[in-house]
């Protein structure tokens, strides 16, 4: 079905999938048939990096294609913005229509993670997505609760990505004759304190599974434990991707339609000795994530793409895809041209990696602890700690990154030049690397930004400079 021969936008965002753990990217104990098929049939990126690998600032950065120093959602659980211009207004001002369905966290919401109803009001902290099925932060899988209008729940059956995908199917039931924007963010498999995944995915597994071999002994036994439950939460994944891409099938949607798989970023396996659930470390388990795209006649079948992709560009490079012009507020670059395969077309040389908090505990929290910096390049990954440890890696050579060669003299002309990329994307982002309590200061009494690494902004809840939205 064509809708006014624009291209639609369905972008699957999961949470704390890192991109080892699919077959896909080399994990080899699990089958996800869906995801490899849209694989086939499309991009899969083997260089994105979730540069501020933690759920909040990730977020902000792919719906506003704004840096985290900027936005300054550093940690968990803050508020956007009003005044800040989003993938959906963007969109929207094209003709689009636009839905969210799920994990939101972009709010203050309700803490801690149990089943109860948890608002995103309506009006700019939704940020202009008009079709709402959301929840800010809940870790409730099996009959959890969105919030749709006014201050109305709604509880989704079963387990949260089949429920999240009946509320998809009704938002394109009622819009698939017109172009739309379409996100579907289950929060699985992050942890839970609750049920992980229904037991017949278990009952898929392997009775003896294996870790890579950077996962210590000290911490193997309950690596293995969580890391079950990690994989039975990706075949349920799997399947609801199915489930999507059926639906686009039987419903004539597929040749119009972009399709996105990613996740906000990963999780650490026990790699390094940090747990399974962990992330916000400069490791390739919390840093490289899968991002998987498929456009029938636009974009190649079962391409490999190894560009460097931060979250800060996938706003502008769907606009890029889809012909839209990119708001004057974006940050990132537009790699549609390098995705499409287009000779010559731009790449950036490295990422800027960072975390501002802690490693463990006081997720939405400004304590300190674990603050870091760092350059991802598509060979070696470099980073410096507060404490003034640093690491760096040869990826070619290292890719489960056992042998920090940071005092190796055959890597000192590489220390020096990535030391030197890294300072640079510092300066542009006016960037320091500062103790995370410095950062309290960024926030009022009901966790709005009211200030970012530039200076004092105006009032949290300003409306946008909708003149931005022109080039």
């Amino acid at each position: 079905m064509i809708n006014n021969n624009k291209t639609n936008v369905l972008f699957i965002l999961v949470d704390q999938l890192c991109a080892s753990a699919l077959p896909l990217y080399g994990e080899k104990q699990i089958s996800t048939p869906n995801i490899d098929r849209l694989a086939s049939e499309g991009v899969t990126l083997t260089n994105a990096v979730s540069s501020c690998p933690v759920c909040t600032p990730y977020r902000s950065m792919l719906l506003t294609g704004r840096h985290p120093q900027t936005t300054g959602l550093v940690v968990n659980s803050l508020c956007m913005r009003h005044s800040e211009i989003s993938i959906a207004d963007a969109f929207a001002h094209n003709g689009y229509r636009t839905g969210w369905i799920g994990k939101w966290h972009l709010h203050s919401g309700a803490w801690p993670a149990n089943n109860v109803p948890d608002w995103v009001p309506e009006g700019r902290d939704r940020l202009g997505f008009e079709y709402w099925k959301g929840y800010n932060q809940h870790m409730v899988y099996f009959d959890g609760y969105v919030n749709g209008d006014d201050w109305n729940t709604e509880q989704w059956e079963g387990y949260e990505p089949f429920g999240l995908n009946k509320f998809a199917f009704d938002f394109l039931d009622k819009n698939k004759d017109e172009p739309f924007c379409l996100f579907i963010s289950p929060q699985p498999p992050h942890w839970t304190p609750y049920q992980f995944a229904p037991e017949k995915y278990y009952e898929k597994l392997p009775a003896k599974l294996e870790l890579p071999a950077n996962v210590p002994d000290c911490v193997k036994e309950k690596s293995l434990e969580a890391h079950r439950h990690y994989l039975a939460m990706i075949l349920a994944i799997d399947d609801s991707v199915g489930e999507i891409i059926d639906y686009l099938d039987e419903n004539k949607l597929t040749d119009n339609t972009l399709v996105v798989f990613a996740s906000d970023h990963g999780t650490q396996l026990g790699a390094h000795g940090i747990g399974h659930w962990q992330k916000r470390s400069p490791y390739e388990e919390s840093l490289n994530v899968p991002f998987i795209m498929r456009l029938p006649g636009r974009l190649e079948q079962g391409v490999k793409c190894d560009a460097l992709t931060s979250p800060v560009d996938i706003f502008p490079s769907l606009c890029g895809l889809c012909n839209i012009p990119v708001p004057r507020s974006v940050e990132g670059y537009d790699l549609s041209k390098r995705w499409i395969g287009e000779p010559d077309a731009f790449e950036q040389e490295g990422i800027l990696t960072m975390n501002f908090s802690n490693l463990t505990g006081c997720h939405d929290h400004h304590a300190g602890g674990n603050e870091w910096r760092g350059v991802r390049t598509k060979r070696y990954s470099y980073a410096k700690w507060l404490n003034g440890n640093e690491e760096l890696y040869d990826l070619e050579q290292d890719r489960l990154q056992m042998n920090n060669v940071v005092n190796d003299d055959n890597y000192s002309l590489v220390y020096g030049a990535l030391k030197k990329i890294m300072e640079e994307l510092q300066d542009k982002r006016c960037d320091e690397l500062i103790p995370c309590e410095t950062y309290k200061e960024w926030v009022d009494n009901k966790r709005r930004i009211i200030r970012n690494a530039y200076g004092p902004l105006s009032d949290p809840e300003s409306i946008p400079d909708w003149s931005l939205l022109h080039r």
